[in-house]
């Protein structure tokens, strides 16, 4: 490991920066030093730019990666290097923000019961059932289940955060189930090398072969499970706050979007033309007459 490698590591380190952040700003370093064949920090500014240039117009990167990339170069140059004066100017438009694509409960049980063994089926339904992203499912240990208050920790959360999340009854009967096939150790879903949580690549080839088998022709990723549980919670009329909680959004404002997603709930909303009816207010009207 080169020294400068040795240096952004510990700087990104002690700004308490997570695994997933550090690992996404070196890759970004990396391609930039690959693109000219030149240690990063010898680079100029005009190059820099150049590169981002480089990888939002001719390698179409998307939005969000081509961000991530500035976010990285300039905390290398101005956190790393001390560059402090050291001004990117790069503008990323962001693409508008799409409704996320919800399954019914029918398809999603579909898709679970198409998994090929019972460890692949019931990765499936411990994502749905508790709401959990890709990297936190993966990182479960049998620990974090509490079947005393019917609860899931999620210690690898985003931003490093830690929270609870429901627990099923019928998950956790499964789950007894399965620990007295599989004995789980450190991980509750262990991947074939001894000791190692499941990568999230795995998890996504799992839910993908899957939902083909169930042949449904939507809701592509394992993050649909995610958002189908928020859904229909939302559409069961649990509070918004209290599915905050369980999804570990920070702000309330992320939450609200399955309002917008929920077809069911939207449809039981009254129109205000709906709402006034002339007839009625004229009889009632008539009723009490101007005397009354």
């Amino acid at each position: 490991m080169t020294e400068l490698r040795e240096k952004t590591i510990k700087t990104m380190q002690l700004r308490n920066l997570s695994e997933n952040t550090q690992r996404a700003y070196v890759q970004a370093i990396n391609g930039l030093a690959k693109h000219y064949h030149s240690p990063p920090d010898r680079l100029s500014l005009q190059k820099v730019e150049n590169y981002l240039l480089h990888i939002r117009n001719e390698r179409k990167r998307a939005p969000n990666t081509c961000g991530l990339t500035k976010a990285a170069l300039r905390f290398f140059y101005c956190d790393v290097l001390g560059r402090r004066n050291m001004r990117i100017h790069f503008t990323v438009k962001r693409k508008r923000r799409k409704l996320p694509v919800v399954l019914t409960p029918e398809q999603v049980f579909q898709i679970i019961e198409a998994a090929p063994n019972p460890k692949h089926r019931l990765l499936l339904m411990t994502t749905y059932s508790a709401g959990l992203r890709a990297n936190e499912v993966v990182n479960l240990k049998p620990e974090h289940i509490d079947s005393r208050l019917m609860l899931i920790k999620v210690v690898n959360a985003k931003g490093e955060k830690e929270r609870y999340t429901l627990l099923s009854e019928k998950l956790l009967k499964e789950l007894r189930e399965y620990y007295k096939t599989y004995r789980p150790k450190e991980c509750l879903f262990p991947s074939e090398q001894r000791g190692k949580p499941l990568c999230t690549r795995a998890l996504y080839f799992i839910y993908e072969k899957a939902r083909k088998k169930a042949g449904i022709k939507t809701g592509s990723g394992p993050h649909t499970l995610r958002h189908s549980f928020a859904t229909h919670l939302l559409e069961a009329g649990y509070d918004i706050r209290k599915i905050q909680v369980l999804m570990g959004h920070r702000s309330l404002r992320t939450t609200t979007i399955y309002l917008h997603v929920s077809r069911e709930l939207l449809s039981k909303v009254k129109s205000p033309l709906d709402l006034y009816h002339p007839e009625t207010e004229a009889a009632k009207e008539a009723e009490h007459g101007p005397n009354h």
